[in-house]
């Protein structure tokens, strides 16, 4: 993360997001089945307003951070996000800038124990205020079909007792709001 230069454009990837009621019954059946992991890492994401997509900034620490713009449907099953990235050094800096030039639409904090299964990153999450969750990022490459992607985060699903029920159709962001509405 030390090259500011560092940038990813227009990547794909398949993604779910549900809802954990036990995340100590989850993750050794993650365990078992990753090549690497888990990387633990905290970390506090600043959404920023926009026209649309969602455009957030990642801070790791006051050294560290990302800006990431991506759009995604939302939508319980699997469904595909198209993702650019770009590693910045002094996010506090950056986050003054953008939200100055955008505003802040909301924060969300998070630790995340990241596993590695193939081509696809699975992510223990517990999210400040809302609880613990599971997201599957199948990578894809550029010239594979989304389809491939769709197969392999059902066939994990299926592997790691995930339910359609369990499945979340919105960002942590918008449960977040929503929360925030209802109260």
């Amino acid at each position: 993360m030390s090259n500011a230069t560092q940038i990813e454009f227009m990547s794909k990837n398949i993604e779910i997001k549900a809802r954990l009621t036990k995340r100590s019954a989850v993750e050794p059946l993650v365990a078992r089945i990753a090549d690497s992991g888990p990387e633990v890492l905290v970390h506090e994401d600043i959404f920023f307003n926009t026209n649309h997509g969602r455009l957030k900034l990642r801070i790791f620490d006051d050294s560290q951070g990302e800006l990431i713009y991506y759009e995604r449907e939302n939508q319980a099953g699997p469904k595909i996000s198209t993702y650019s990235r770009l590693v910045v050094e002094r996010p506090r800096d950056v986050r003054a800038l953008l939200s100055s030039a955008y505003g802040i639409r909301g924060i969300v904090k998070k630790q995340r124990r990241v596993y590695l299964v193939g081509n696809t990153r699975i992510h223990l999450d517990e999210v400040e205020g809302l609880g613990e969750f599971l997201e599957l990022e199948v990578v894809l490459t550029p010239e594979e079909q989304p389809i491939a992607g769709q197969k392999i985060a059902e066939e994990l699903m299926t592997r790691l007792g995930i339910q359609n029920a369990d499945l979340v159709d919105c960002a942590y962001l918008d449960l977040i709001l929503s929360q925030a509405k209802a109260a």
